[in-house]
């Protein structure tokens, strides 16, 4: 069901006449797939992953840097007990 998902179809039902198609081989090696996939014109090899960013640059912000002591509450006047008691 996670390949029909991907396909958008189930893909061991024949698209012409909606028989059941039935898997006969595996193939495991690696220069057969990379023959196979240059034959019908796809690259061999994976794409390159980028790599990941880096967090965003603070001293070239527009804004002031924010003074996040200002943005700290205080702290309640009373002792909050979350414990239920029903």
């Amino acid at each position: 069901m996670l390949l029909a998902r991907l396909f958008e179809s189930l893909p061991l039902v024949c698209p012409n006449c909606g028989a059941d198609m039935r898997i006969i081989a595996f193939i495991t090696e690696a220069v057969p797939v990379e023959q196979i996939l240059t034959h019908i014109g796809e690259p061999p090899r994976p794409p390159p992953i980028s790599p990941a960013r880096g967090p965003p640059a603070w001293d070239e912000a527009p804004e002031p840097m924010p003074d996040w002591d200002l943005l700290q509450q205080p702290e309640p006047d009373f002792e909050f007990d979350q414990r239920v008691s029903w």
